[in-house]
């Protein structure tokens, strides 16, 4: 069975990434995983780093 898609928030200014939705406007296909994600990707909203970025979907 296959993982859950999770999301991670930015904490500078809380923008979501859905691993479900992707960031097609940034070429992040949907269901590409976090891991997937290319560090040098920075958030849309605020211009942070990924590493700015924390889990907030977990069992």
């Amino acid at each position: 069975m296959a993982e859950p898609f999770q999301r991670y928030k930015c904490l500078n200014c809380g923008m979501i990434y859905d691993e479900a939705d992707g960031w097609p406007d940034d070429g992040i296909a949907p269901g590409t995983r976090w891991a997937d994600v290319p560090d040098d990707w920075i958030c849309p909203e605020c211009g942070s780093e990924k590493r700015d970025f924390t889990l907030i979907d977990w069992e």
